[in-house]
């Protein structure tokens, strides 16, 4: 009597923790995503389209800072190749192809319109062509580090805010958990996994979209720095030629 008695009893307590195990509930990334709560997917959602952008601009970003590394340097061995400027300029000054070919141009343009006008002669006319060319390519080189610095604001908005938002789907996913908890009354896995899960899925999507971006926004920082200080030892070593060039024509 007493074994008939335990078999039924062994096999509700089977039941019972078959029902609350976890193989009826889809875990996976897409399962945890459509199980998810709407506030959860919306995280989800702006998480993973930042993320997806910040990508499409470092891979545009690393691949822009590498052509204009070659072009610089290629543009630099025909500055410093000992031909004559004017050739030079008739060669790229319709078509600069770098912010430092462009940089050439823009002064070696103020230059030729100066002297066509005979504005090169006399000590005060020389300090105005001077003072007008170092505008010009001050300039253009504002105007050339802020189109290459586009977007780098982008990086560093995701990068201090996407863990937060991560964190937020995170803290919603538990809340989720804990009502499961208090309207089912009961505390099995599958209550409480779905919830957890999707929480956990949210806290990790933020950090793939920060740290990427972090990383990038500080990598392309310091090469852009380095690229100015660049610009600005050409643009200074251009205005020395130019002055010297006026000073040659004034005796």
């Amino acid at each position: 009597m007493e074994t008939e008695t335990a078999e039924p009893a062994a096999a509700a307590v089977e039941a019972t923790s078959l029902a609350g195990s976890v193989g009826d509930v889809d875990l996976s990334l897409i399962g945890l995503v459509l199980q998810a709560d709407v506030v959860v997917k919306v995280v989800v959602l702006v998480l993973a389209l930042a993320s997806v952008w910040c990508w499409a601009i470092i891979i545009e970003k690393a691949t822009r800072l590498r052509r204009l590394g070659a072009q610089s340097d290629a543009f630099e061995e025909a500055f410093w190749s000992g031909g004559s400027l004017e050739d030079l300029y008739d060669r790229i000054g319709a078509k600069p192809d770098s912010p430092m070919a462009l940089l050439f141009a823009s002064a070696m343009r103020e230059w030729r319109r100066s002297a066509a006008r005979g504005l090169t002669g006399g000590e005060t006319l020389r300090a105005g062509v001077q003072s007008r060319i170092g505008q010009v390519m001050q300039l253009t080189m504002n105007r050339e580090m802020e189109s290459l610095e586009r977007y780098l604001g982008f990086l560093a908005t995701v990068g201090s805010t996407a863990p937060f938002i991560g964190l937020f789907g995170t803290v919603w996913g538990i809340m989720n958990s804990f009502q499961s908890i208090a309207l089912t009354k009961n505390t099995s896995l599958a209550v409480v996994a779905p919830g957890i899960a999707e929480a956990l899925f949210a806290t990790a999507l933020g950090l793939v979209a920060a740290i990427p971006a972090v990383v990038a926004y500080n990598k392309f920082s310091s090469d852009l720095g380095r690229y100015a200080n660049r610009l600005e030892s050409f643009a200074g070593e251009f205005s020395a030629i130019l002055s010297r060039q006026l000073d040659e024509r004034s005796l």
